[in-house]
């Protein structure tokens, strides 16, 4: 399991992904799920993964073979809609070809989500949700923000807090570790690093920063969690106690 959050905001976007793929007794293994494409001054992408571990990493591999081909890859469409086109009809490809199995594949699961974002030049910041049949959807102000993976535990904070209007990144940012940080405790499936990277609306970098890693040991984090728990206990113990029970 996973956790991955994409926001296409005002400021600009925001994207987060932590780095957990399997968890059990005694097995627990890391990768990173954020990915990173661009010419400098000309186009930002970055690209976050969640599902099959097998079919990801494919897609994953075909999208950046194909960057030295001829044909269309993430580093010449013309749109970040085309781009998306690009992912959901590679995402196909794969599932097809490692589906084709028959018997041998009974039960087993091929289906990846992909959230998709950045900027071209010449059109504003974009966003989509790239669905395991390779269709998608796009964010939008009434909607601008997905999450992929274990989304139930963060979804809340999200909600209450962002809106397209959110005009600082920093804050978007704080929002979204606090909805890691509820994830995190409760499910096993998700866990710390966190990678982080924000990209501010038209202005393109020389070159995009990697992303910034939260470890266990983050003196942020840890005074953020600290904080968010500290806070939800006193507001708790401010509410008012229902009339009706008599002590």
């Amino acid at each position: 399991m996973t956790y991955c959050v994409a926001m296409r905001l005002k400021a600009g976007l925001l994207f987060a992904s932590d780095t957990r793929t399997n968890a059990g007794v005694d097995h627990i293994a890391s990768f990173g799920k954020m990915h990173q494409f661009q010419i400098p001054h000309q186009r930002e992408i970055v690209l976050l993964n969640a599902g099959n571990l097998a079919t990801t990493q494919s897609v994953l591999s075909l999208l950046r073979q194909r960057l030295q081909g001829e044909g269309e890859h993430l580093l010449n469409v013309p749109s970040l809609y085309d781009a998306a086109v690009l992912v959901g009809r590679t995402l196909k490809e794969v599932v097809a070809r490692d589906s084709a199995g028959g018997g041998l594949n009974q039960g087993v699961d091929f289906g990846a989500n992909f959230l998709l974002g950045g900027q071209i030049k010449g059109e504003g910041p974009r966003l989509f949700h790239i669905y395991p049949q390779g269709n998608f959807i796009e964010a939008t102000e009434d909607t601008p923000y997905f999450q992929i993976g274990e989304s139930k535990y963060g979804k809340p904070i999200i909600d209450r807090v962002i809106k397209y209007e959110t005009t600082l990144l920093p804050e978007a940012a704080k929002c979204t570790l606090v909805s890691f940080d509820s994830t995190i405790r409760s499910n096993l499936s998700v866990g710390l690093p966190i990678d982080i990277v924000m990209l501010r609306a038209n202005q393109f970098e020389q070159a995009m920063q990697p992303p910034h890693r939260i470890g266990r040991e983050d003196p942020y984090f840890s005074r953020l969690r600290e904080g968010w728990s500290e806070g939800l206990r006193k507001v708790f113990e401010d509410l008012p106690d229902e009339p009706w029970f008599e002590n």
